[in-house]
């Protein structure tokens, strides 16, 4: 087993919460576009169980994969959970029968979606609960006042540990913590998608977590011939290259990157130990330039 401190980053505090920055996301345990189960079941609890031998603390999930299928393999693969593992889910969305993500932010929606969670976890409070707004296409304005409320009222109500928000813009951050203190935010983010760069040193500024999803997605081949460069001159895959940037980008940056293969999970922990060079870093940098 490999401890905690020596998984790449080391940790960091949501709110009274230890977490690694190296986590775990559990989006693609269920089956082909996050939808019924998954086609290897025992596969997908070993990746789980394979995660926390690891040393991870930090699973992040949301009970509309599958829907309910993650945080059903979650609890069967890992409950009684270790006191160390903190699980992070997210409410704001549902699923439709043609794998659409529409919205469910009405407090009726939230508050339906808290308890739907703690039960399919075999949990009596949720970590962190991050609300997720906009859509499948990214961001979009408005105000989050309602729905952050519902939410601020449930940790009020002993339900919720800490609360976050994802797919969110700046704006709306600032409104959500007006209303309650937030301890992450979840954005798309990575190194060819540099849109945040200020919300995240901001946000470093005042301790609250960025947590990029979609870490390597979305570059097109010149850009991922650049990625493709440092990884070869590191004898790195790309995506641990890309990690590893992710990492040495902010230290208040939380890696979630998910797999539903063991192999694959142990090789992204070895990739994010990368110790990129300042020639690396300068040479990746120019990707989002």
């Amino acid at each position: 087993m490999i401890s905690t401190p020596s998984l790449p980053g080391g940790t960091w505090t949501l709110g009274d919460l230890t977490v690694t920055r190296f986590g775990y996301g559990a989006m693609q345990l269920a089956g082909p576009g996050v939808m019924g189960p998954p086609a290897d079941r025992p596969g997908a609890l070993a990746v789980l169980r394979e995660a926390v031998d690891l040393g991870i603390t930090h699973i992040d999930t949301a009970d509309a994969y599958g829907p309910h299928i993650t945080n059903g393999l979650i609890r069967e693969a890992l409950h009684p959970y270790p006191a160390s593992l903190q699980i992070v889910t997210k409410v704001g969305a549902t699923r439709d029968g043609r794998g659409g993500w529409p919205p469910a932010r009405t407090p009726g929606d939230l508050r339906r979606a808290v308890h739907e969670n703690l039960t399919h976890l075999g949990r009596d409070v949720l970590d962190v609960v991050n609300l997720r707004l906009g859509n499948a296409q990214g961001p979009r304005p408005g105000s989050v006042a309602e729905a952050f409320g519902t939410l601020a009222d449930l940790q009020r109500q002993g339900l919720i540990r800490h609360l976050g928000v994802s797919n969110a813009q700046p704006e709306q951050v600032t409104e959500a913590q007006s209303i309650a203190p937030i301890v992450c935010v979840q954005n798309m983010y990575n190194l060819a998608h540099r849109d945040d760069d200020q919300l995240i040193d901001a946000l470093a500024a005042q301790g609250v977590a960025y947590v990029p999803f979609f870490p390597l997605g979305g570059f097109s081949p010149l850009q991922s011939s650049a990625l493709s460069a440092v990884a070869a001159r590191r004898e790195a895959t790309p995506m641990g290259a890309a990690l590893a940037w992710l990492l040495q980008r902010s230290p208040n940056i939380l890696l979630i990157p998910g797999t539903s293969s063991v192999a694959h999970l142990r090789e992204n922990v070895e990739g994010a130990g990368l110790a990129l060079s300042d020639e690396d870093l300068t040479d990746l940098d120019k990707i989002g330039r």
